[in-house]
């Protein structure tokens, strides 16, 4: 069986003598792919190698759940999968739709099925289901009843119970990346009834990628809202940057993620949380996200200021940090501003110390400098009777065995004088770090 061989008819096209009514449905809705070739994007999933292409071509469908942004494709790839298979294909969304809902279309289901034809059963925000009402699904996955496709912006290892999503697949739908959306623009204007017929420029095209933010949808109804501010007789729309932030009512900002702004307004945000004024850095916060900043990006670097600029003054501002990081992977935008904010004011509100940034700095830069001397045998690891003959690990001094858990004895390496990288200073936890360790190191010239 070739691809083309699955390529059928298509199922959701309205007949001509509907074609009338497709002119009141939104652009986004009347381009929508109907083939995987015609699909822009995710070509883990639907590229030559992609599962869900073998899937098609095998005619094997298991059941799944899409699990990705806006506009990235989860209900196309859906109605694909049942156009190119034949299959009935239902829908309900999560928001509206309860038990009973569920029971009527795994009936409609049954008689589909007495009847010869196989039922996709689609369920959109999937996430939002109880407990219960994904239970109604369980017994109908394994009969054969449906196959299941569940679409969610969320992450269904925390929302979709253990049960019903032991019997699916879960597959990652991406962000579209801005040529890839570009290229769904430009296919929706040649194509489009509506406006093929139209020579439509759009000479500030990245700030529409910029505000799509890899959804296309939100793309698609950007330009169509343009378009419908223009009179009737235009004949070469010229879409320019005023008049997409009139139709959108959204002022583009100016933030060039590849040029130099871009490492300006980083810089002012690294340098606000260090200067401990968590006004200032929500300001450029606010800018990098308002401009389309990748939001991992900005987590990475808090999580990097975390151990430079606040350290051990506050050791907990790293763990913060990092579940800001994971946060924002879970959540992604618009909500994980939320999460980025938190992070942002613990950290410019936190004590500072870049003392541990100092002082791995210094000891990189000294043993760069010498000779590799061999570890002192009384710190080596004797794991075998030989190498206890051969006095390793002879000497050593248990710490936990001695009062307060310590006793002097030499770490570093022959040839090398023992000396302070680490001098922790007066703010926050390292006040207590800096006493004790002055108390059991007091010939390290910390002070």
């Amino acid at each position: 069986m070739s691809d083309s061989d699955y390529m059928q008819p298509d199922l959701f096209r309205v007949p001509d003598a509907g074609d009338a009514g497709r002119a009141f449905q939104p652009l986004a809705e009347r381009v929508r792919p109907r083939t995987l070739d015609d699909m822009a994007g995710q070509e883990h999933l639907v590229g030559p190698t992609g599962p869900l292409r073998r899937f098609l071509v095998s005619g094997q469908l298991p059941s799944m759940i899409f699990w990705g942004p806006p506009g990235s494709g989860k209900t196309t790839l859906a109605e694909i999968c049942a156009c190119s298979l034949s299959y009935r294909f239902e829908q309900l969304s999560a928001i509206d739709s309860g038990v009973k809902d569920v029971r009527k279309a795994l009936e409609s289901a049954r008689k589909s099925r007495n009847a010869g034809v196989r039922t996709i059963l689609f369920i959109d925000e999937i996430h939002r289901f109880n407990k219960g009402q994904q239970d109604t699904l369980l017994h109908a996955i394994e009969q054969g009843l449906i196959i299941l496709i569940g679409a969610t912006t969320e992450n269904p290892s925390f929302e979709v119970n253990a049960a019903l999503l032991s019997r699916m697949q879960v597959y990652i739908l991406k962000p579209l990346a801005p040529e890839e959306i570009e290229r769904v623009i430009r296919r929706a204007l040649a194509q489009d009834r509506q406006f093929s017929h139209l020579s439509v420029e759009i000479p500030d095209i990245d700030f529409l990628l910029q505000f799509a933010a890899g959804d296309a949808r939100k793309a698609l109804n950007a330009v169509e809202t343009a378009l419908s501010l223009l009179p009737d007789e235009t004949p070469n729309p010229v879409l320019h940057r005023e008049l997409l932030e009139r139709a959108l009512q959204h002022r583009a900002p100016i933030y060039d993620k590849g040029g130099e702004n871009h490492y300006d307004i980083i810089s002012a945000f690294i340098k606000s949380m260090r200067g401990s004024d968590p006004d200032a850095a929500l300001f450029w916060l606010a800018r990098m996200l308002e401009g389309g900043e990748d939001p991992k990006f900005i987590a990475r670097r808090m999580v990097i200021f975390a151990s430079e600029d606040v350290g051990n003054a506050d050791p907990y501002g790293l763990t913060l940090a990092i579940s800001v990081f994971h946060a924002v992977e879970t959540i992604g935008l618009p909500e994980a501003r939320i999460n980025l904010a938190q992070g942002v004011t613990y950290l410019a509100s936190a004590p500072k110390s870049n003392a541990s940034y100092q002082g791995i700095n210094e000891a990189l830069a000294e043993v760069r400098e010498l000779p590799e001397l061999p570890v002192p045998l009384h710190l080596r690891n004797a794991p075998t009777k030989l190498l206890k003959a051969e006095g390793y690990g002879e000497g050593y001094r248990y710490p936990h065995s001695y009062p307060e858990h310590f006793v002097r004895q030499r770490y570093f390496p022959e040839g090398v004088e023992p000396k302070s990288y680490y001098r922790p200073g007066e703010e926050g936890r390292e006040k207590y770090i800096k006493e004790r360790l002055d108390r059991l190191w007091n010939d390290r010239g910390r002070s």
